[in-house]
């Protein structure tokens, strides 16, 4: 088959790969401009490079939605368009444009986490497993008839970056896997139950920001959330931002104000957390690592020198 191609960062490069590699044509590429926002620098293999190096015509574009563009993606003459990372809405006129309609590749098990950051939520909510799924783009976003879909398990100590990579083996596989299924003639596919739907958007620095009424084991899968080279979980402390690059729930349980300083244990030092603090039947976050305002990452226990004082929301 003709595919064009519109795909951004990392995902979409192993997508266009996969395709490449694949027996069927690319006969386009359409993908944004470098972006500056922190989460989009992040995990950043350039599509355009890829293309353009296998000799594939390449469109940058921040939305898809000129006269220009549609003009182009009809004489590709493509059988089917697919979508892997774009950022923005496709209008019906381009996703419906060519024979096979346009096949979207999310990193969510949908229709559960549609959006934006869907492992970044997951791991936040304690999800057992995450996944891929391709389908057929319709007019509401990441809410098509599914084609495919894959799933791989969240352990207990994993990160989103661990999930990352997990789940990135998994694009090409499933584009490629997807394109079969729509080449075949098949037209059963799966709909999406809407009553399961949830959508997440974009994560910002207010959704790093520690809230220390959160249970020690949401707050434990914050920190692992927003591992590296994601933006880490913060903290104030004495009026200072304070990252919190590891730590665990601990094995003591701890009572009072929430995020009070309390107590060294093992190789961290227990944080008060939880909104039932007060009543002593929670344990609390053992912070282990911290990355202090200039930059200087330390044990928590060569931090925090003593015991007392509270982790805060704001400076």
């Amino acid at each position: 088959m003709r595919v064009t191609m519109f795909g951004y960062q990392t995902w979409g490069h192993r997508t266009l790969q996969a395709l490449l590699e694949s027996e069927h044509e690319v006969a386009l590429v359409v993908t944004h401009p470098k972006s500056d926002h922190a989460y989009e620098k992040i995990w950043d293999d350039s599509v355009a490079d890829l293309a353009e190096k296998h000799g594939v015509p390449v469109l940058l574009r921040t939305r898809p939605d000129d006269d220009e563009l549609f003009e182009q993606l009809r004489a590709a003459e493509s059988d089917v368009i697919v979508a892997t990372n774009w950022r923005t809405w496709i209008p019906p006129r381009i996703f419906n444009l060519p024979r096979l309609g346009t096949l979207n590749v999310h990193d969510s098990l949908l229709p559960a986490y549609a959006g934006f950051s869907p492992l970044i939520w997951a791991l936040i909510n304690g999800e057992k497993e995450v996944g891929v799924t391709a389908h057929l783009m319709d007019e509401t976003l990441d809410a098509g008839d599914i084609v495919l879909q894959r799933a791989v398990p969240v352990g207990p100590r994993d990160t989103t970056t661990d999930l990352f990579h997990r789940t990135l083996e998994l694009f090409g596989p499933i584009t490629v896997d997807g394109l079969e299924l729509l080449g075949s003639g098949r037209t059963d596919w799966t709909k999406q139950d809407r009553s399961r739907a949830s959508f997440f958007h974009k994560r910002a620095d207010e959704d790093c920001r520690i809230d220390w009424t959160w249970s020690p084991e949401e707050l434990d899968r914050l920190v692992r959330a927003q591992s590296y080279p994601y933006p880490s979980a913060y903290t104030f402390h004495r009026g200072r931002r304070l990252e919190i690059l590891s730590a665990e729930v601990s094995q003591n349980r701890y009572g009072g104000t929430p995020g009070r300083i309390f107590y060294r244990e093992g190789d961290g030092v227990a944080i008060v957390a939880g909104a039932d603090a007060r009543r002593g039947r929670e344990h609390g976050l053992l912070i282990t690592r911290v990355r202090t305002e200039d930059g200087t990452e330390l044990a928590a226990q060569d931090y925090f020198t003593s015991m007392g004082g509270y982790l805060t929301g704001t400076a």
